[in-house]
């Protein structure tokens, strides 16, 4: 008797516009190839999606088969191996279409913020993007979505219009605040819990250019910069946002001289006033410490990748993040003890970010994302590929302890590796009770395959 596990893939494989793969074929190491190489990717099936139409399939497909299914577009988020899932690939779902009349922009799964903020930029509008314009808009969206202009915008989930959902039933719905309160609700800020987002529309900003970019201090100055920061960062106007980081950069000839083989901390920086007011409101840190480069200048938007310097290139990364309530001297000091530029941890990366302004602020149509009212963030990525896994893993635990004292909770996009108990405390009991009553009822099996962990 032939089980459900033993149903071949021919009938999906007729019915799917994109590729079908299973291991061994031609194309399928690229197909599940991410831009994170900590895991590798080594689903039972790849579904190379062109459409909701494609995707809704994979996840019939899945459930009639008994696998789980997973949803990849640039893979910058995998925290697992993914074996034995259904693998929604949707990097050929990249349509972009910008309304200039109502300033909102319509896209697909597997589109990146940089076509986002071209197509936008010829209007004078701008999207919420990340740090990066490589991450892909969709999975970035439903995390909450935090990025360069958040203290005046807030999260970019805070501006989602509508989307299109594939949920556990193989249904496509097109989810409103009037056709599904409960869903549009739970999808932003809840992430894949729920589905899978194949189409997404989104309101943008009226912002052409901005005063912006990042100074890097020699690693000598990282103390007094620390410090420095944390008692200005809270005295700025919502017209800024910033963050403060502490880098162990490779000798990679790539890198600008003064910076290769170095540790540095880089000051992020972005003004959304003229640029004489960006540089006297920077001026106070600028004279803390000789820089070894000063990148800060009046910038078009489209430059907006220029503020944190992001890789660009596939690397093997692992994350952690916390927020704080308060980030006082003695946070500071616990933060350079243990990755400070005398510590030989073998981080890439130990962030602080500033949130309030309307980061903290909830929007006119709620959504399930956590971690508003925390004064900071603190994020940090090890890099695994010299010393040993364990090593990295210990050394962003080091970093996730110093500030244990002041923790307050995290941001869904910034906790990385953390355990499932840790997940589920992101939200307040009654948000999580509600995500997790809205999660039975769209997909009561548990057939989505996600590292978001609600309960």
């Amino acid at each position: 008797m032939t089980t459900m596990l033993d149903t071949t893939t021919a009938e999906l494989d007729a019915t799917v516009a994109g590729p079908v793969l299973e291991p061994g074929d031609p194309g399928y190491a690229e197909e599940v190839a991410s831009f994170s190489l900590t895991f590798t990717a080594a689903p039972a099936v790849v579904v190379g999606a062109t459409s909701a139409g494609d995707v809704a399939a994979a996840v019939r497909y899945a459930a009639r088969t008994g696998r789980r299914v997973a949803v990849q577009s640039t893979g910058h988020g995998l925290q697992s191996d993914l074996a034995g899932t259904v693998l929604v690939s949707t990097h050929r779902m990249d349509r972009v279409a910008v309304d200039p009349d109502s300033a909102t922009a319509r896209v697909q799964a597997g589109a990146r913020w940089r076509q986002v903020i071209d197509a936008a930029a010829p209007y004078g509008l701008a999207p919420l993007n990340g740090s990066s314009s490589q991450v892909g808009v969709v999975g970035y969206t439903v995390g909450g979505g935090l990025g360069p202009m958040a203290r005046r915008y807030g999260f970019a989930a805070d501006h989602v219009r509508r989307f299109t959902l594939v949920t556990a039933d193989g249904e496509i719905r097109d989810v409103t605040p009037e056709s599904d309160p409960d869903l549009f609700w739970a999808v932003r800020g809840g992430k894949s819990t729920f589905g899978i987002v194949t189409d997404l529309e989104f309101a943008l900003m009226p912002v052409a250019r901005f005063y912006g970019g990042c100074i890097f201090f020699p690693g000598e100055a990282t103390a007094a910069v620390l410090h420095a920061w944390r008692e200005w960062a809270p005295t700025l106007s919502d017209d800024t946002t910033t963050s403060v980081a502490m880098l162990r950069l490779p000798p990679d000839p790539s890198l600008p001289e003064p910076l290769r083989g170095r540790f540095v901390t880089s000051l992020r920086f972005v003004h959304l006033g003229s640029a004489s007011d960006g540089a006297a409101v920077l001026a106070p840190m600028r004279a803390v410490a000789t820089p070894l480069m000063d990148l800060v200048d009046e910038m078009p938007y489209v430059a907006v990748d220029a503020v944190s310097m992001d890789p660009t290139t596939p690397m093997p990364v692992r994350e952690r993040g916390v927020t704080v309530d308060a980030l006082p001297a003695a946070a500071v000091d616990a933060l350079l003890a243990v990755a400070g530029p005398d510590v030989p941890a073998p981080l890439a990366l130990v962030e602080v970010r500033l949130l309030g302004g309307a980061i903290a602020r909830r929007p006119v149509v709620p959504n399930a994302v956590a971690g508003r009212d925390a004064a900071f963030s603190v994020f940090t990525v090890g890099a695994p590929f010299g010393p040993p896994v364990e090593a990295t893993t210990a050394a962003m635990a080091a970093v996730i302890d110093a500030v244990r004292p002041w923790t307050y909770g995290a941001l869904l996009n910034f906790v990385g590796t953390a355990t499932a108990e840790q997940v589920g405390r992101l939200w307040n009991p009654a948000d999580r009770a509600r995500l997790l009553q809205i999660r039975d009822r769209v997909d009561p099996t548990g057939l989505f395959a996600t590292n978001i962990h609600i309960g």
